[in-house]
């Protein structure tokens, strides 16, 4: 790997690839859409229902597949059960198998199979083959859908969802917290990481699930919800807003405060890393998407113009986050820590960390939601009737 400048043998060859750069990227999408969803279920923002179902599959779905970069980065990915059999609770990423787990069985499953029990158990009665056996499995052997029974799956699924608020923040934050809390590297050592991952996790969640609602209405040829669409462009401008307002604040305090490695970090800034931080994450991923959503705010666009914007500044602002988390975690490896060399970062095509792997593991996800959407679809299908002698001996 080439590089100028002094520099030990322990920091030529980077310990954090690409890997480690999706794995932060992906926890980041479920817990944005997480909070998405919690806008209608929590505080009642009823403009952005169309998007709540669609958006508790995305977090399912990207959290199924978190974990994978994680185990395809160790040299034995086995030994990751000793976190469950001798949990240390000292360590950061120990308690991290804790937090996954508790989110996703505690509270995203949790909260999908009680909003869509009642569906679940009319397909149960309904479809035939393998269809009514992935239902009935569903049902978990509750067939009870009185309207009792549903008011309690309604309280107990906001409960849920309020737990699930800070559930989501402890998720990505601790990600934050573990690279904010290297002291050994200026790149990452500041108490205002595990706050800009938070807040940039939130933008780059609402921000998929903006695209993908308006995907899949282009896909069912459905008009687009455009009171939906323009309020979670709204959540999302404000959201991304205060994004860039942290890093900015973060930017500002190291220009200012011009320690022994502000200069080092300078030079990363011009050479290596302008164009994935000055052009793809401040210009093209925050910078353009903010100004586009703010003047669509302000001024009266015609609703084409304002889909096709939604649809590129969305798609813009997931690159933009994208590239913020290779700034972090790759950026914070290509200097030495003596501050007087500097190496590269090149990804490999085909490798156990290279370019295919990471692109697998980006679309996975998307293949494990197309799966659960044709499961569960996530917007209003007309429902199989069902009997009242069959749902009185639902109620028994």
């Amino acid at each position: 790997m080439p590089f100028d400048g002094f520099m030990y043998p322990n920091e030529v060859e980077l310990q954090w690839s690409v890997l480690i750069v999706v794995y932060p990227f992906v926890t980041g999408l479920v817990a944005g859409a997480f909070i998405l969803a919690s806008l209608e279920r929590i505080f009642h923002v009823s403009a952005v229902k169309p998007t709540y179902r669609l958006a508790l599959l995305t977090a399912l779905s990207f959290m199924l597949v978190a974990p994978l970069p994680l185990q395809l980065h160790l040299g034995r990915p086995e030994r990751s059960l000793e976190m469950y059999l001798t949990p240390h609770t000292s360590s950061a990423m120990a308690m991290f198998g804790f937090v996954y787990l508790w989110y996703l069985m505690a509270v995203i499953l949790l909260e999908i199979w009680l909003d869509y029990r009642r569906e679940i158990v009319l397909l149960s009665q309904s479809t035939t083959g393998i269809k009514r056996i992935i239902y009935r499995l569903l049902t978990l052997g509750s067939s009870n859908i009185s309207e009792g029974a549903l008011r309690v799956d309604d309280k107990v699924g906001w409960v849920v969802s309020l737990i699930g608020i800070p559930s989501a923040f402890l998720l990505h934050g601790y990600v934050g917290f573990i690279f904010g809390s290297i002291k050994a590297n200026p790149w990452w050592s500041t108490p205002l990481m595990p706050v800009v991952f938070l807040f940039s996790a939130m933008v780059s969640g609402i921000a998929i699930v903006l695209v993908l609602y308006m995907a899949m209405m282009k896909i069912r040829r459905e008009p687009i919800n455009m009171a939906c669409v323009d309020t979670v462009a709204q959540y999302l401008l404000y959201t991304f807003i205060i994004d860039f307002g942290l890093e900015m604040l973060d930017l500002i305090h190291r220009i200012y405060e011009a320690d022994e490695s502000f200069r080092s970090l300078d030079f990363l800034m011009h050479t290596r890393l302008f164009f994935s931080q000055i052009v793809l994450q401040i210009g093209l991923g925050t910078v353009l998407p903010i100004l586009t959503i703010g003047f669509i705010q302000i001024f009266n666009v015609p609703e084409k113009i304002r889909r096709f914007a939604y649809a590129i500044c969305g798609c813009l602002i997931i690159v933009g986050i994208f590239a913020m988390r290779w700034n972090v975690v790759i950026g914070g490896q290509l200097f030495s820590k003596s501050f007087l060399g500097y190496t590269t970062y090149k990804v490999d095509l085909i490798s156990r960390e290279g370019e295919l792997i990471a692109a697998a593991l980006l679309v996975l996800p998307f293949i494990i939601l197309a799966v659960l959407m044709k499961i569960l679809p996530p917007w209003s299908e007309p429902q199989p009737a069902i009997d009242a002698a069959s749902q009185a001996a639902g109620a028994d």
